[in-house]
């Protein structure tokens, strides 16, 4: 309590309605909003930077070449050759939860990406279509992955239920563990910016004590950046991992 008020740390994470309200057609959230303008900012990135198509390329120009670059030798790297056709939905994946991550840093935000619902769709997403992909490439073979080589044939009523669980546990670790992340980092926030602003009020004394939470605050503020772009490309290389596996044979 302070001031006679709690903390509500996990009061940032509330959905409520921004366009409309009860009983009207369109009602949206923070949550499609905010994605809705992390696509057009991702659009908007890529359009100007490759507008000029100059030889010798600005700034802007470069740093879109070097992120095309980049999520394209990530994409053939760990997939093969044929990552280059899995590369425009990977490119989406990356700069979409990128830019939702760093959106929410910025003052009276919302981080979309902190919602379970939204990474666990992304997450479903990934999954169905790495089985699309496996049927396609793979055929009945697919399910010969449930079963390790080599082992016993007496252990299948064992490995193959267990072989069907870990398979069918990757959505839940991939939506969970950047879900994780994004709270737990803007929680971090709230916490020591409450801290600062308690101590405040507490004299000459509890300024110079706030001095601490508040640089803990800048610092988390340069890890939030780093767990951001680590996140969004975790993301990515286990999307390319588990399409690896659908095209390989």
């Amino acid at each position: 309590m302070a001031g006679g008020s709690s903390i509500d740390v996990l009061g940032q994470f509330e959905l409520h309605p921004v366009i409309g309200g009860l009983g009207q057609a369109l009602r949206l959230s923070q949550s499609p909003i905010y994605m809705a303008i992390a696509v057009c900012l991702v659009l908007a990135f890529l359009y100007y930077g490759m507008k000029p198509k100059a030889v010798v390329p600005g700034r802007f120009q470069a740093a879109a070449e070097i992120c095309y670059e980049f999520v394209r030798n990530l994409a053939v790297d760990t997939i093969g050759p044929e990552g280059v056709a899995f590369f425009p939905f990977i490119f989406a994946l990356f700069f979409f939860i990128l830019a939702g991550n760093y959106l929410g840093l910025l003052p009276f935000s919302f981080t979309f990406t902190s919602h379970i619902a939204v990474t666990f769709a992304l997450a479903m997403m990934v999954f169905l279509v790495a089985i699309i992909v496996s049927l396609k490439v793979q055929g009945l073979k697919f399910f010969a992955h449930f079963m390790p080589a080599g082992a016993p044939v007496a252990l299948a009523p064992l490995l193959v239920p267990i072989e069907i669980l870990s398979f069918l546990s990757r959505p839940v670790s991939l939506s969970i563990r950047l879900f994780a992340n994004m709270v737990a980092g803007h929680v971090m926030f709230d916490i020591f910016a409450s801290f600062v602003i308690m101590l405040a009020g507490l004299g000459f004394v509890g300024d110079v004590l706030a001095v601490g939470p508040l640089v803990i605050n800048v610092a988390l503020m340069g890890l939030e950046l780093l767990v951001g772009v680590l996140q969004a490309y975790v993301f990515a290389i286990l999307t390319c991992i588990y399409l690896r596996e659908a095209v390989a044979h």
